[in-house]
Order: structure tokens, then C-alpha cells, then sequence
């Protein structure tokens, strides 16, 4: 047991690594000082065993296939759905993506403040499925928004018309009022002289 022991730490391993020549194991026995099993390690009595192999191949070619979607059915499955993948993990990476999405836009004017608070809340509220949604959801509604101006502007342009051509009509009737006046007062005249 020292022998093994001794010989394990000079070969730079334990009490297992060492092989000990079983034919020459009277003068093995017989070593009782480090100097004596370095000779022995010398002479090739004591070897230090090689290691042994412990592959991990096949557990890489193994994880390999299921990184494309091999071996992962029913049949392979120990836990819930819900303790392979959480739902509560889902949803904080799509808060994450949505929230990021609307500081982003934010940041670069496409919405403003108050746009960026409603549509905070919505995600909040489970009304967007995805980034994609939530981008179609803001196009629409700036494309509403653009509409909007664009009728409130006409509807003021009509106004403006409309009120130009009444003070024309107003001015145009109250000249032909004048006019009107002004030749009655000069028949007035006239018959008077």
C-alpha cells in the first residue's frame, strides 16, 4: 500500500494509476524509501497506467441531432411543457422585444409620447402577438393618423371657401344695394328739378 501509494504521487497520479510488475513483487516489497521506488519507476517496475478514455462523442453527435430537432418527442420528453420551456420566460422575452421595439421608435420620432404610452400598456395587455404585429399595428395607425389631418385640412380649406364666397356674394350684394340707392336717388333728383 506505501508503495502504491509512493509511486502514485511520484508518477503524478493516485493509487489507481500505478501498475505494479507482479513478477517482481518480493523486490517491490522490499522498497522502503522514496529513493528506492524512484529506481523502481526507473527501471520500469512501477509504470504509471494510461488514461482511461471517456469519450464524449457520441454525447456531442447526440446533442448535435437534437439542436435540429432529433429525439425530442413525446416519447422523450420527462417534464411538463411548461417546466422544458416556462411561459412566464416566453413572455418576459417578448415584453423585452415589444418594449424595445417601442423605446427604439420612440427614440427615432417615428411615434410620439403619448402613441408610445398606449402602445406600452397594449403589450402589456396581451394585444400584440409579436414584433411583427406590433409594427403593422403602428404603420396602420400613423396611416390612420395621416388620413385624418389630411381630411381635417380639406374639411378646413372647404371652409375657407366657402366663407371667401360668402363675403364675396355679401360684398357683391350690398355694392348692388348701393347701386341700387344711388340711381333711385338720382331719379328722385332729377324729377325734382
Amino acid at each position: 500500500a506505501v508503495v502504491s501509494r509512493q509511486s502514485g504521487h511520484y508518477g503524478r497520479g493516485g493509487r489507481e494509476k500505478g501498475w505494479l510488475d507482479p513478477n517482481e513483487s518480493s523486490e517491490i516489497s522490499n522498497a522502503n524509501s522514496r529513493q528506492n521506488i524512484k529506481k523502481l519507476i526507473k527501471d520500469g517496475l512501477i509504470i504509471k497506467k494510461p488514461q482511461t478514455v471517456h469519450s464524449r462523442a457520441r454525447c456531442r453527435k447526440l446533442k448535435e441531432a437534437k439542436r435540429v430537432g432529433r429525439h425530442t418527442g413525446t416519447g422523450k420528453r420527462k417534464g411538463t411543457a411548461n417546466a422544458r420551456m416556462p411561459e412566464k420566460v416566453i413572455w418576459m422575452r417578448r415584453m423585452r422585444v415589444l418594449r424595445r421595439l417601442l423605446k427604439k421608435y420612440r427614440e427615432d420620432k417615428k411615434i410620439d409620447k403619448h402613441m408610445y404610452h398606449a402602445l406600452y400598456l397594449q403589450s402589456k395587455g396581451n394585444i400584440f402577438k409579436n414584433k411583427r404585429v406590433l409594427m403593422e399595428h403602428i404603420h396602420k395607425k400613423k396611416a390612420e393618423g395621416l388620413r385624418l389631418k389630411a381630411l381635417q385640412e380639406q374639411a378646413e380649406a372647404r371652409r375657407a371657401r366657402t366663407k371667401a364666397a360668402h363675403e364675396r356674394k355679401l360684398a357683391r350684394s350690398a355694392q348692388k344695394h348701393a347701386e341700387m340707392f344711388a340711381h333711385i336717388e338720382d331719379n328722385n333728383q332729377d324729377e325734382e328739378s
